[in-house]
């Protein structure tokens, strides 16, 4: 994991539209950056729709809501039009962002060894130094965790 006070590694991913997206782009915004493994599965869908429920409150606090997984632009279009989710979603599939954000790591499951995406929320400052680090959430209290963090500043 990357951490606090460092700053945050620069990319230009497409969104779900296709257009490409920097995070050059939101300087001197607050930004959600979050790492989630794939498109229309359980915890992938309800950490997505928090983060749709409470869009509203982190736009009043100015903050950009980001999240990057491996799927296609394709993918990730159908599921922002499921699941009307108001936020860019960025296709990574060469693993640029995943990779430098150092969320690509070895992952067990049913004793299984494989690698993959961890889920992992950044939160980063006006001046892209990164001021929070979430390893490992648990995708039904991501948004609601981030927003009390927020409301404390």
């Amino acid at each position: 994991m990357l951490e606090v006070g460092t700053h945050a590694p620069a990319f230009t991913l497409p969104d779900q539209k296709g257009n490409l997206v920097s995070l050059a782009d939101f300087a001197g915004k607050k930004v959600i950056l979050y790492f989630y493994p794939k498109d229309n599965t359980p915890g992938c869908t309800r950490q997505a729709c928090g983060f749709a429920q409470h869009y509203g409150e982190f736009q009043s606090k100015d903050v950009v809501v980001i999240g990057i997984s491996k799927d296609s632009v394709a993918s990730h279009l159908k599921f922002a039009q499921k699941y009307e989710l108001p936020f860019v979603l960025l296709s990574d599939p060469e693993l640029q962002a995943i990779q430098s954000y150092d969320v690509w790591q070895e992952k067990k499951l049913y004793g299984k060894v494989s690698m993959g995406v961890v889920r992992t929320a950044y939160l980063i400052d006006e001046n892209g130094i990164i001021e929070k680090v979430m390893p490992k959430v648990k995708p039904d209290t991501n948004a609601q965790v981030l927003l009390e963090y927020l409301n404390q500043q």
